[in-house]
């Protein structure tokens, strides 16, 4: 399964990157896939570059773009079942500057 994912990671990443001209759609990175193991869905994790609005904004534009999207997967990788996108925000950076600002400001980092 994590090559099925790591596959329909690179497609997206690539459509999302060269061929959407969605003006939402702003700059995605598309950092992990999840399918389910029968293939019938697949859970997106983008971040995207930008504040709430920017992001509510791309979103909208990647699940506008959703049938483009699963038709890239179904032409490049020929699996038995295109899995329906889902796509949700990644929030592994926010969380992370938090922690990196809490602690600067108890004095374990410098």
């Amino acid at each position: 399964m994590r090559r099925v994912d790591e596959a329909v990671r690179q497609v997206l990443a690539d459509a999302i990157a060269e061929e959407l001209k969605d003006p939402r759609v702003g700059f995605v990175t598309v950092t992990d896939v999840s399918t389910s193991p029968d293939l019938t869905s697949a859970r997106v994790y983008v971040s995207v570059l930008g504040d709430a609005p920017d992001r509510e904004a791309s979103l909208a534009g990647l699940r506008h773009a959703h049938g483009y999207l699963q038709g890239r997967i179904a032409q490049e990788l020929k699996l038995r079942r295109t899995p329906t996108l889902e796509f949700r925000y990644d929030d592994t950076t926010d969380r992370a500057m938090q922690i990196e600002a809490l602690l600067r400001q108890r004095g374990d980092l410098a």
